[in-house]
């Protein structure tokens, strides 16, 4: 519907690009902090002869955030490019 108020192609990939990277990263960031919370949580219920301490791989979490990003634009990509294409007409019809 964003072509029918004169939108360009390129800019309807990159906004569906992007909506899939934000998705996917705040889907990330949501997941790891869930985790940091229950991880906690966690360390404060067991007893502390079997876990102390909790360790908090900060790269291996960046690396995640990363790939999520990554899979954010890559599973965006075909959807974009099928919006891209669509007409202004069929998408005004299909509604």
């Amino acid at each position: 519907m964003t072509r029918a108020v004169g939108a360009t192609r390129k800019q309807i990939k990159r906004m569906i690009r992007v909506e899939g990277i934000l998705v996917a990263l705040f889907g990330g960031l949501l997941g790891i902090g869930l985790g940091l919370v229950f991880g906690i949580a966690c360390v404060q219920i067991i007893p502390d002869d079997f876990v102390s301490k909790l360790d908090i791989p900060w790269l291996l979490i960046l690396r995640n955030l990363i790939i999520a990003g990554v899979a954010g634009s890559l599973a965006a990509y075909f959807p974009a490019r099928r919006a891209a294409k669509l007409k202004v007409l069929d998408a005004i019809n299909h509604e």
